[in-house]
């Protein structure tokens, strides 16, 4: 059986936001970012035979007992970042293992902060008050995943 693995390299991140001009995650769909992530967490798809099959970081094939026709079709089988609680957690804790400090600013950027009429300075007194701590904390999956996609494509 021929078996082809494909790398994150083959297909470089910036050929996955053909719908986002940017680059920018905010720019990015759903099934974009989610995507663009799993290959910075280290998912690749290969090829066996005329089937395509999703790999997760740790070599191990998709659950799914079935190959798929296209490596485009094999990514939609990625961890939904953008809105699984679960799966933005994990990516979270990827993100902050890498840079701590740098998800924690990129996870600030995103959020509504308070009204207090100063603007927001990305120190340790704003980003741990309680009110930021709270920010934190309500975070979406979506707003994990932007910040942590910022983070691990800078150290990728």
């Amino acid at each position: 059986m021929t078996e082809r693995k494909f790398q994150a390299g083959e297909l470089p991140i910036k050929a996955l936001l053909r719908g986002s001009k940017s680059g920018n995650p905010k720019d990015m769909t759903d099934q974009q970012l989610n995507r663009a992530l799993a290959e910075l967490m280290g998912y690749t798809v290969r090829l066996k035979g005329s089937c395509y099959w999703l790999v997760n970081p740790t070599g191990e094939e998709s659950a799914n007992p079935f190959g798929r026709n296209s490596e485009e079709i094999a990514w939609t089988w990625v961890p939904d970042y953008c809105t699984d609680p679960a799966a933005s957690l994990e990516l979270q804790a990827k993100a902050i293992e890498v840079d701590a400090r740098m998800y924690a600013i990129n996870l600030a950027e995103r959020l509504t902060w308070d009204s207090d009429g100063y603007p927001l300075v990305y120190d340790d007194n704003d980003l741990f008050s309680y009110t930021g701590v709270a920010n934190f904390l309500l975070s979406s999956p979506r707003e994990r995943a932007e910040a942590a996609y910022i983070t691990l494509q800078a150290h990728g």
